[in-house]
């Protein structure tokens, strides 16, 4: 049976992320929106990705960046892929750049999942839909959606997830891994560490 893989998001401190990774995380998010509480500065990134272990996935989160900006982001601070989540089209989702992209979109009906195979992305990323926010809402979508939907790309499940619910969501779902922010914070930016682990042993044991 694969195993899920585990991305915890939204990180923006170093204890945070070493801590997430000696619970088990798979991946590592950092987001690059201003707006979000869980923004941080490519500065700061630089050094916590320089001081991770190897084997550790690191992952830039962008929402409506210009291409040059992004690009520029990677390279300062080492990262390993792109995570686009906002309102790019499938065309915008063609970089030119060494980095792998995941396109994250926000899942309201089935309408939502009918053209997903348009992306030129490595792997898709289904968030719950908001209004308000572009991720990191706490809101979690009809999972039904995605197991009666025929895709081909590798599916990462977003929104909110928690410990108590991952262990469904990966029953119903099967996905290829899984994103957890707001569902492990004691506050937004800053992660309960406990909750980390919990969430990635219920996932182990999904």
């Amino acid at each position: 049976m694969a195993v899920t893989r585990v991305k915890i998001c939204g990180i923006t401190n170093l204890a945070d992320a070493k801590g997430a990774v000696a619970a088990g995380a798979d991946a590592l998010g950092f987001v690059f929106y201003p707006p979000s509480p869980r923004y941080v500065a490519p500065e700061r990134v630089a050094d916590i990705v320089a001081a991770l272990p190897p084997f550790v996935s690191t992952v830039g989160l962008f929402v409506n960046a210009p291409a040059v900006k992004i690009h520029q982001i990677m390279v300062q601070t080492g990262l390993q892929l792109i995570q686009l989540h906002g309102d790019e089209a499938p065309a915008q989702c063609h970089l030119h750049s060494p980095y792998p992209v995941i396109k994250a979109l926000r899942v309201r009906d089935e309408e939502s999942l009918s053209h997903l195979e348009d992306y030129p992305v490595a792997a898709l990323l289904l968030d719950a839909w908001s209004d308000e926010h572009y991720g990191g809402s706490g809101r979690q979508f009809d999972w039904q959606l995605v197991s009666r939907a025929t895709l081909k790309k590798p599916i990462i499940l977003a929104g909110g997830l928690t410990p108590a619910n991952v262990g469904t969501a990966i029953e119903v779902v099967n996905p290829y891994a899984v994103d957890v922010s707001s569902g492990v914070e004691r506050e937004p930016g800053h992660k309960d560490l406990a909750l980390v682990a919990q969430f990635i042993e219920q996932v182990r044991m999904a």
